[in-house]
């Protein structure tokens, strides 16, 4: 019988946020694939866990996942992780998953730290989704054009480094403007964590007003704009063949969350068509 390929989240600073249900695949796996063997040995130490590790990372993955899909179909069991957060989520690991599933191997996520969606739950911006834009193209040129196509009606979140986030700041300032709102977070769950929610004209004195916050991994999370005529436009259209089957106010949710325009408008037009 082949091994099971566990998907191990692991803590994005603070290690005494891993899982029970972590330390114990960590412990029952046969080999620990890695991003840093170094990183890793530490969080197992943490936990008084020894075993044996093999690096898979953005320069070696497929190489090294070769190895790990021979050790899983002969019988041993993989615990892949990080050096924080989820495999896979701007992180290495998607091609190991993807041949794991191709060669009938088991997969087992197991839930934990992901510092997107902890960035999310502290910026407060009630929506019904929200893009993950990670890391954007470090070269200027080609961020802008990125952004160029994120004006959306719901929040973006956004990963950077420190040294770029200052011009990170500047060109969302310049595409969204100053009003728009953003959450800065750094260093999540780390001593020195930090979450700020202010306009983006702020950002940059915000991040200026002490060295130490241009230091850290962050989270932005740029706050929804407002929902575009074309939005609206498209609202309309996915209401109008909603409402063959729905009642208006189910119509006018669901349209909502396909187009992204405003539920309220859409529901004012369901009831104008129903009269």
């Amino acid at each position: 019988m082949p091994g099971i390929l566990y998907i191990v989240a692991t803590p994005i600073g603070n290690l005494a946020d891993a899982s029970p249900r972590a330390l114990d695949a960590l412990r029952q796996a046969d080999l620990v694939a890695c991003e840093d063997t170094r990183t890793t040995r530490t969080l197992l130490a943490r936990h008084g866990i020894e075993r044996a590790t093999l690096a898979l990372h953005a320069h070696n993955e497929r190489a090294a996942g070769a190895k790990l899909l021979a050790e899983l179909q002969a019988g041993r069991s993989v615990a892949l992780v990080t050096d924080a957060g989820t495999p896979g989520v701007s992180d290495p690991g998607a091609l190991l998953v993807e041949s794991a599933h191709r060669a009938g191997i088991r997969v087992v996520p197991l839930p934990g730290a992901n510092a997107a969606i902890t960035a999310y739950s502290a910026a407060g911006f009630a929506a019904e989704r929200f893009l993950f834009a990670g890391f954007l193209p470090p070269k200027a040129a080609a961020r802008r054009k990125v952004l160029e196509a994120l004006d959306l009606p719901w929040p973006v979140i956004f990963y950077e480094a420190p040294h770029r986030v200052q011009e990170m700041v500047g060109d969302l300032v310049a595409r969204f403007g100053g009003t728009r709102e953003v959450v800065i977070a750094r260093e999540l769950t780390k001593k020195f964590e930090e979450v700020a929610r202010l306009p983006l004209a702020g950002a940059a004195a915000w991040l200026q007003a002490h060295a130490h916050r241009q230091q850290g991994e962050f989270v932005l999370v740029l706050g929804p704009g407002a929902p575009s005529g074309s939005g609206l436009a498209e609202g309309e259209r996915v209401l109008e063949l909603l409402l063959e089957a729905l009642p208006a106010s189910d119509a006018a949710r669901l349209a909502a969350r396909i187009s992204g325009a405003p539920r309220n408008a859409l529901y004012k037009l369901a009831l104008a068509r129903a009269k």
